[in-house]
């Protein structure tokens, strides 16, 4: 695997991969990598000959109060797994190369409507952040396909109503959570946990499983059912977020008669935030 940590360096590599005729995959990571991302490289295999994985802790993407300055930073060991899992180009820029004329002056890109509910309530400017750097690295790699964990559902979501809406000629492929065998979503956030958290966070997914059922079974109203589940969390020790059932379609909030679904959930075990979801078929 080739690691670049210049955008013009990357772009004469693809060149040549391009002039070959080879399809070519990006996987998007802020790095401190997990099975989770992994998953994303051997799935890309699926779909391009080249895999082109990126690291950058992206600052637009955090609030003022968020974890920025003591997000996991292991690109030694980030570089090890890559290489081992097949990936072929990493791009691991500064934040210089990829703001050049600095953050407050960037061309902001924004997906009106969707981004101002649930994690966009809770993280204010955060999915600006999130589509401004994905449009950047879709600029920069030009890749014919890319792959986002389902992991952060509303995420890929939003990336896919960009590519859609600027008629990005790029496949936007999701791919399954990975869990650990308690079925703990896997996040590089979980790191921040100890190792009595990790064993109690596990209630999220729990939770979200019991509440499927209960929707799927009961005649209870979803909005009483959705309020036990909360009640549910905050004794297992996770302090609200939000826990919402909503329209795969469009994520707005589930209505009577709607049948294709997601449970979308954010909680937080101390001061750390963990999101989940749920898909299923009323």
């Amino acid at each position: 695997m080739k690691t670049f940590h210049t955008i013009e360096e990357l772009r004469q590599a693809l060149s040549t991969e391009r002039q070959l005729g080879h399809r070519i995959a990006l996987v998007p990571t802020m790095g401190n990598l997990h099975a989770g991302h992994i998953s994303l490289i051997d799935a890309a295999k699926n779909h391009a000959d080249i895999i082109v994985a990126s690291i950058f802790v992206n600052p637009l993407q955090f609030g003022p109060n968020e974890d920025l300055d003591t997000y996991p930073r292991t690109l030694v060991a980030d570089h090890e797994q890559l290489s081992a899992a097949g990936c072929h180009y990493l791009l691991a820029p500064s934040v210089d190369e990829v703001y050049p004329d600095g953050q407050t002056t960037q061309t902001q890109v924004a997906v009106p409507g969707v981004t101002d509910l649930y994690c966009g309530a809770s993280r204010p400017g955060h999915f600006d952040g999130v589509t401004t750097v994905v449009c950047k690295l879709f600029g920069i790699v030009r890749p014919d396909v890319a792959l986002f964990g389902e992991k952060d559902y509303q995420q890929l979501f939003v990336i896919r109503k960009m590519a859609r809406d600027l008629c990005m000629p790029i496949d936007i492929v999701g791919v399954p959570i990975k869990r650990n065998t308690q079925g703990l979503a896997l996040s590089s956030r979980n790191g921040y946990l100890s190792g009595a958290q990790l064993t109690l966070a596990t209630a999220l997914s729990q939770a979200l499983h019991t509440l499927k059922e209960q929707l799927i079974t009961s005649t209870t109203p979803h909005s009483e059912l959705l309020e036990q589940a909360q009640q549910t969390l905050e004794r297992a020790g996770f302090s609200r977020d939000y826990l919402v059932l909503a329209r795969q379609s469009d994520l707005l909030p589930a209505q009577e008669g709607d049948t294709d679904l997601v449970i979308l959930a954010a909680a937080y075990m101390g001061k750390t935030r963990l999101i989940d979801n749920l898909t299923f078929h009323l």
